[in-house]
């Protein structure tokens, strides 16, 4: 008996239809996955099974949520929605209720269930796995491991999961790999191994894999290590396209470099600039690329929002900013909500966007750029809005319609004929 012939025709999450999965879906985020990455590999033929499904199946590009940072995307994708409506508008924000600043990564701060949920709750089975421990809370919002359906965990505390808070206990022996360093290519290959073992054993209805762009904060396309990432993402491509499974491929945001040819990061350093137009304590400048990992990134990135103090001119501080070389928009909080579908409660007065090889930081001394190793290659702006959008599978996209990352699961389930 089909145990999912009595489940109904259709499931609802955040007002989107979707159709329930007649095998097995599978969705890839493969953080900060520049096109060129796979592009690069593909050359060096290093990835033929991604060769061979972007020919037979679905290439094509989509659009990121802005700012095109880790989480604001992930929980887009997760939700189907935008940061309008799910709430996470960055990694980091400023509080003004509270009056601090506030990491992004406590599930009180979303405003919309899961797509993930929505399937558990009418009977699938559901699978997730995040590299990263920063988005298991967001990810995983709603889940009921109790009922035996639902496995979510990260590769970097995969050695503290439970049945009760994960679906899933002694992950590491189940997965046959040690726990990986969260600074590590390792990090991501943990996240894509237990995707095939979930699929092998536990055979969801559902699965989400997210990666981390550790690589690819230091890599560019065509390196060494660039090509060694891509070469094992394409070996566990080809072991989930094997299965049977629906499988679909995007990204959270694109990278570039943004740095000097000394190899310093080309920097903007928004709040000692402020600070000297308008006077100390008159503006904030906060960064929502900020998370625990600022190692390979230093907390630099191309998008910042300013909180002015009441008395401030915003219209001339916008002017001001605007007249910087390597900007490449400036927006009151209202423009920028319209735009790119943010929430006007997490952001500030005033959102600033640089250009491919500028970041923007607050101050010299709040940056620890200590851990970069490599020249710096981050994200955030308009210039790393266009991911890579791959299906092992025909999809049937309308005419005029452009894709977001975050439709990415209406793709798998309501795109394929």
């Amino acid at each position: 008996m089909n145990p999912r012939a009595n489940l109904g025709s259709d499931i609802v999450a955040n007002g989107r239809p979707y159709r329930r999965p007649e095998r097995p879906a599978v969705v890839i985020c493969v953080d900060g996955s520049e096109p060129g990455y796979i592009e690069k590999a593909i050359e060096a033929g290093l990835a033929p099974n991604l060769d061979r499904l972007m020919r037979t199946g679905t290439s094509t590009t989509a659009v990121s949520v802005i700012p095109s940072f880790t989480n604001p995307n992930n929980v887009s994708i997760i939700t189907g929605r935008p940061p309008a409506v799910h709430g996470i508008a960055g990694n980091f924000f400023y509080d003004r209720e509270a009056r601090e600043e506030v990491m992004m990564n406590e599930v009180r701060f979303m405003r919309a269930d899961t797509i993930l949920a929505a399937f558990q709750a009418v009977g699938c089975r559901i699978a997730m796995v995040t590299a990263k421990d920063k988005l298991l809370t967001l990810l995983g919002r709603g889940l009921d491991f109790a009922k035996g359906t639902a496995i979510a965990f990260s590769s970097e505390k995969a050695d503290q999961a439970t049945k009760e808070r994960n679906g899933i206990a002694d992950v590491l022996s189940f997965i046959g790999l040690p726990l990986p360093s969260v600074y590590s290519a390792g990090l991501s290959e943990f996240v894509l191994a237990a995707g095939v073992k979930l699929l092998k054993r536990f055979r969801p209805d559902l699965m989400y894999l997210s990666t981390t762009d550790y690589v690819q904060h230091k890599a560019v396309p065509g390196s060494k290590a660039a090509n060694d990432f891509y070469a094992m993402l394409d070996h566990y491509v080809g072991e989930l396209d094997a299965s049977g499974a629906t499988l679909l491929i995007t990204a959270d945001h694109g990278m570039n470099d943004k740095h000097l040819p000394s190899g310093e990061p080309d920097v903007i350093y928004l709040q000692k600039l402020v600070d000297g137009w308008l006077g100390p304590g008159k503006a904030r400048v906060i960064l929502p690329i900020t998370d625990p990992y600022v190692k390979h990134h230093g907390a630099l990135g191309s998008f910042a929002t300013i909180y002015l103090a009441a008395s401030g001119d915003r219209a001339a501080l916008i002017d001001r900013l605007s007249r910087l070389e390597g900007i490449d928009l400036v927006l009151s909080a209202e423009a920028a909500c319209a735009r790119f579908e943010l929430p006007p409660d997490r952001i500030g007065d005033v959102v600033v966007i640089s250009g491919r090889r500028k970041v923007l930081g607050t101050a010299p001394e709040r940056h620890d750029l200590s851990g970069l190793t490599e020249p710096l290659r981050s994200h955030g702006g308009l210039t790393e809005q266009v991911v890579p959008l791959i299906a092992n599978r025909k999809l049937e996209v309308p005419q005029g319609r452009t894709l977001r990352n975050f439709d990415v699961f209406d793709a798998a389930l309501n795109l394929v004929p």
